[in-house]
């Protein structure tokens, strides 16, 4: 359940597919690390894009639904506002399979020439940002900003040079050798679901466990241990996979467990063996209904959860109210017994001698001889 490399081509394909060419009309950030951008394609169509760079939901869709804007707009909307109102979509790519779209816009400076500025959208988990740069490609502002006291590989800052962190050294799918591809997988003593993701760019676990299960190979064994023959096996499934993303012939679906969505892509995803499917039209309406989805899921669990604890604390109480009357009725079971004794008592005790422990006497009510002890010999 990631935005990975191969989800992000394909939106980057519907996104030249709609508003290359087009011009931005209106520039809101809805959320601290949110952007909402409305753009007039050359068409005459209206879209609305969705950009998050939230750590724990990073993404870009196409919506129909509007997000209320603050009364006073952040600095940094403020920013794009001024330079890249109005301005034009001239270029939009994915640099290599990584998690990033650049989009490339044309605008007019104060003094009307034409200049051009990159929006970098960096889809990476808690790493996620939305960056603005230059035409040099020096960072005029981001929607976060990372110093070196966050973050040692890459400072994003006013002023600093733009460049993506290579901090792991990985093949790019789109462009690399068969022998190469086989050394990075079977070098790596870990298991082969891992050694995948971690040999290749843009490659989230949930394709790397896909392509290992199209290949019949166990995910989970170690990658060093496959012989060369089943390695070549397992690079021509890679290729199939990546393939669908070079000529463009996705298939965007959100595979459901009952009427939970558990996981999306834009390849089919055989390992879910018989979960239900729902393809989609395009990469946006998949994602917007796939969040759209958990998010009500998620709503209502939290709901049905604060209801269960509520309930649980009700239940908890009235069953130690519920044990307590049970006790105290034990306890008034033998009031009868002890209002005779209490009576026999009363009516004999003046015959006991002092320090006596117990009263052997006749029980009136019944007509016998009974004895009463108040301590135990």
């Amino acid at each position: 359940m990631a935005l990975d490399g191969l989800v992000i081509a394909g939106m980057v394909q519907e996104l030249n597919a709609c508003i290359l060419g087009g011009r931005i009309n209106k520039i809101a950030q809805p959320e601290a690390d949110e952007l909402m951008l409305t753009i007039k394609s050359d068409r005459r169509q209206q879209y609305r894009l969705l950009i998050s760079a939230g750590a724990s939901l990073p993404l870009i869709y196409f919506t129909e639904q509007n997000k209320t804007a603050p009364l006073t707009a952040p600095n940094f909307c403020m920013l794009l506002r001024k330079h890249i109102g109005g301005g034009k979509f001239t270029r939009i790519w994915q640099p290599g399979m990584e998690r990033i779209i650049n989009f490339e816009i044309e605008h007019l400076n104060e003094l009307g020439d034409i200049c051009h500025k990159t929006l970098v959208v960096e889809i990476m988990g808690k790493h996620s940002n939305i960056i603005f740069c230059s035409e040099e490609g020096m960072i005029i502002d981001s929607i976060k900003h990372i110093s070196s006291q966050v973050s040692s590989v890459r400072e994003v800052l006013p002023g600093r040079t733009y460049f993506i962190p290579e901090t792991q050294e990985k093949l790019n799918p789109l462009d690399y050798e068969s022998r190469d591809f086989i050394a990075a997988i079977s070098s790596k003593p870990m298991p082969l679901a891992k050694s995948i993701y971690s040999s290749m760019t843009g490659i989230s676990p949930l394709i790397a466990e896909e392509i290992c299960h199209r290949a019949s190979l166990d995910s989970g064994r170690s990658a060093n241990s496959f012989s060369e023959t089943e390695l070549i096996h397992l690079e021509h499934q890679f290729d199939l996979v990546v393939d669908t993303v070079k000529s463009g012939q996705l298939t965007p679906n959100i595979v459901y467990e009952e009427q939970v969505p558990v996981d999306f892509s834009v390849v089919p995803l055989t390992q879910y063996g018989d979960f239900r499917e729902e393809k989609f039209d395009t990469v946006s309406g998949m994602l917007e209904h796939f969040y759209a989805t958990r998010n009500v899921i998620t709503r209502i669990r939290q709901r049905s959860s604060d209801l269960r604890r509520v309930v649980q604390t009700a239940l908890d109480r009235n069953r130690k109210k519920y044990d307590l009357q049970q006790k105290q009725l034990k306890d008034t079971e033998k009031r009868e017994k002890f209002r005779v004794y209490g009576e026999l008592i009363n009516t004999y005790g003046y015959n006991l001698e002092e320090g006596a422990k117990k009263l052997t006497c006749l029980n009136y009510y019944e007509n016998k001889e009974i004895t009463i002890l108040w301590m135990r010999q």
